[in-house]
């Protein structure tokens, strides 16, 4: 195998794929990416068994062939080249890859090409064509509920595609996300239903495009953006029932500036404990009363003045849940809907725009 290319054309795939590389090293060969060359484009594959991408684009091709070699250390190669340099890669036997540009000369070890794991193929028959970046808005408000831990079925995000609509869904069992979106066109037979990886989301975050290709399998699922596809193994167990989770009569109503109540959260739960970061909110008439208290470091509290309908209330929760919502939510106000300090409370945005967003979260004792 041999191959000339610039570096600006291969350095973005190269980095796109060390998201996607094993870093455990529980497996050499998952280190590794595989690169091919044919007549007249390369393709390169990562993987960590679970997750997968491959990537193919134009380069000069003198022989072609197929290699492994290590994904971070190729990247940081050629990353550390020159920019606007051509960069010739040439397989010299003795599983080695030689990479020059210039004067800069390096010989990497590489690993057989029959020991890299079979990457599933997708047929795109479906054509199913998704929004990008508003899917990519959707994660965003999902993304920081998701969790790692033994019920594997809570380690990443349900999906929901049926006509007329795209659901993402995440809990970790203490709160929830949800967030909807009208797509038109779609042309969906039978509703889809599969959880995503927290790793596959993120790797989506990272591409630019209008729209994402969908596609699955038994037990795959696809998404293809230009001339990169992500393998994606989905998640087996089943997906809380996430529709009885969302609270549907909470008479109290609070509507708050998003900045100012997270300003003060952020300011009170200073001196929360390090443990439950819990901190308190007393809804009266016009404001709110929030406070915290650390035996060992102090107490301390703020007000925040909101428009609220409802008996006075005394509630608790853990500040970094109520600030990972803040954080998420674009609109100026956010609505708050309580039932009683037991009960779970339901958050969202003053003012919907075309994606919906909700946010559950249960109180805490403090």
């Amino acid at each position: 195998m041999k191959f000339l290319i610039k570096k600006e054309d291969i350095l973005k795939e190269l980095q796109l794929l060390q998201g996607i590389v094993e870093k455990r090293n529980t497996m050499p060969i998952l280190a590794n990416i595989l690169i091919r060359a044919s007549e007249e484009e390369l393709e390169i594959t990562g993987t960590d068994l679970e997750v997968g991408m491959k990537t193919h684009f134009p380069a000069s091709i003198e022989e072609t062939g197929s290699i492994t070699i290590s994904g971070k250390k190729v990247f940081e190669i050629v990353r550390s080249l020159r920019d606007g340099v051509d960069i010739k890669f040439q397989d010299v036997g003795q599983s080695k890859m030689l990479i020059t540009a210039g004067a800069s000369e390096f010989k990497v070890v590489c690993l057989p090409e029959e020991d890299y794991p079979q990457i599933p193929e997708p047929k795109f028959e479906k054509k199913i064509l998704l929004p990008l970046e508003k899917a990519k808005e959707m994660i965003d408000r999902v993304f920081y509920v998701i969790t790692q831990e033994q019920r594997y079925y809570l380690n990443g995000a349900l999906m929901i595609i049926k006509e007329g609509s795209l659901e993402f869904v995440s809990t970790d069992g203490h709160r929830l996300a949800y967030t909807s979106l009208m797509v038109e066109n779609m042309n969906i037979e039978n509703e889809i239903r599969g959880i995503v990886s927290k790793k596959t989301l993120s790797e989506l975050r990272k591409f630019d495009d209008d729209k994402v290709e969908f596609d699955l399998d038994e037990n795959n699922l696809f998404f293809k953006v230009k001339n990169r596809t992500i393998v994606s193994r989905m998640i087996e167990g089943k997906f809380p029932n996430f529709e009885a989770v969302i609270p549907k009569e909470n008479p109290n109503t609070l509507t708050v500036s998003r900045d100012e109540l997270e300003d003060a959260v952020r300011r009170v739960s200073l001196l929360s404990t390090e443990r439950s970061r819990g901190i308190k909110f007393n809804l009266g008439k016009n404001q709110i009363m929030l406070f915290s208290s650390n035996p060992e470091i102090g107490e301390a509290k703020d007000q925040v003045e909101a428009e609220y309908n409802g008996d006075e209330l005394e509630i608790g929760f853990n500040s970094q849940y109520l600030l990972d919502f803040l954080g998420a939510v674009k609109a100026e106000k956010v609505c708050i809907e309580l039932k009683d300090e037991n009960s779970a409370v339901l958050m969202r945005p003053e003012l919907e725009d075309d994606i919906k967003y909700v946010y559950v979260l249960m109180p805490m004792k403090i």
